[in-house]
C-alpha cells in the first residue's frame, strides 16, 4: 500500500512493519502528513517480500512479531539492503537483543511505544536526513572514481604520446648521426647552410677544398666565398676553386623533414 506520492525530490519511501493493523494504521496516519510514500507488511518474512519489489529508504518494525522478531527482520534486511536506514518501534524492552543488534549496525535507533508523536516525526524526518546524506555521497564518490579512472586514461594516453615522441627524437637522433657520419666520409664535398646562410655542416671533403679557416661552423657562407652565395639561389651553377671547375648543386631542404636552409654539393668538372 502507499499514499500520496512525496512532491519533493528525490521521493522518500517508509516502510511499516506491525502485526498489529491498529498500530498499522496509526502510524500512517500520523506519518503521512509529511508526504512520505508508506507502504506496509504484517511481518517480517512479508516484509522481506516488499524490500524484494520496492526501493525502501527507512524502516520501522516492532520487535515481537510471529515468525520472526523485528531484531532479526532488520539483521536480514541490512545483509540484502545496507543502505536502508532502520528503526525498533517496540513496547518491549528486550535489552540485550537489540543493544546486539544496535552494535552489529542492524538497528539505527530503537524507540519505545507509545511513542510522542512529534519526537516520532523527528526521529523520521532525521532517519531521512541520514539516508539522504548517505546517497549523496555515495554518488559524489562515484562521481570522483568516474574523475579518476578518465583522468588515469588521459594521463596514461599522455605517458604513451610522450613515450612515442621521445623514441621518435631519439630515433631522429640515430639517424641524424648516422647521416653526418655518412656524409662526412663521402667524397664530393658538401655544405649544409641554413635560411640565415650560416654554415652548419661541412664534410670532410669540403674542409679540404676551402681550408678549414674558411669553412667554420657558424660562420656566413658570403665572408670568404662569393661564388658560393651567387649559387644560393640556383638549382644549378658553375664556379671556380682554387683554380679549377665545379659544378654546385643547391638542394632545398624541408619538403620531407623539418629541416630547414640548403645542401650544397661540390662536384668537380674534369676537362677531356
Amino acid at each position: 500500500m502507499s499514499e500520496e506520492p512525496v512532491s519533493e525530490c528525490p521521493q522518500r519511501t517508509l516502510l511499516l512493519v506491525d502485526d498489529e493493523a491498529n498500530i498499522l494504521s496509526a502510524l500512517k496516519r500520523l506519518l503521512r502528513q509529511d508526504k512520505y510514500d508508506i507502504v506496509t507488511a504484517n511481518n517480517g518474512q512479508e516484509a522481506l517480500e516488499v524490500l524484494k519489489e520496492r526501493l525502501v529508504d527507512v524502516i520501522i518494525t516492532d520487535q515481537r512479531m510471529p515468525g520472526m522478531t523485528g531484531v532479526e527482520f532488520l539483521r536480514l534486511a541490512k545483509e540484502s539492503y545496507p543502505d536502508t536506514i532502520r528503526i525498533v518501534l517496540s513496547g518491549y524492552t528486550e535489552l540485550q537483543s537489540v543493544t546486539d543488534a544496535v552494535n552489529e549496525g542492524a538497528v539505527y535507533k530503537f524507540l519505545t511505544k507509545p511513542w510522542d508523536d512529534v519526537q516520532l516525526r523527528g526521529h523520521v524526518a532525521e532517519a531521512f536526513r541520514r539516508k539522504e546524506m548517505a546517497d549523496e555521497n555515495l554518488r559524489l564518490h562515484q562521481q570522483l572514481q568516474v574523475a579518476n579512472l578518465a583522468l588515469e586514461a588521459t594521463n596514461r594516453e599522455l605517458d604513451k604520446l610522450l613515450r612515442e615522441k621521445e623514441e621518435r627524437i631519439e630515433t631522429d637522433e640515430v639517424s641524424l648521426q648516422i647521416t653526418h657520419e655518412i656524409l662526412e666520409h663521402v667524397s664530393t664535398p658538401i655544405l649544409g647552410i641554413d635560411d640565415e646562410k650560416n654554415i652548419v655542416f661541412v664534410n670532410a671533403a669540403a674542409q679540404a677544398l676551402f681550408g678549414s679557416s674558411h669553412m667554420m661552423l657558424g660562420m656566413k657562407m658570403a665572408r670568404d666565398t662569393p661564388d658560393l652565395e651567387r649559387a644560393w639561389n640556383r638549382t644549378s651553377t658553375e664556379i671556380d676553386i682554387n683554380d679549377e671547375r665545379y659544378k654546385v648543386l643547391t638542394h632545398p631542404m624541408g619538403r620531407n623533414s623539418r629541416s630547414r636552409g640548403k645542401l650544397m654539393t661540390l662536384i668537380k668538372i674534369t676537362t677531356p
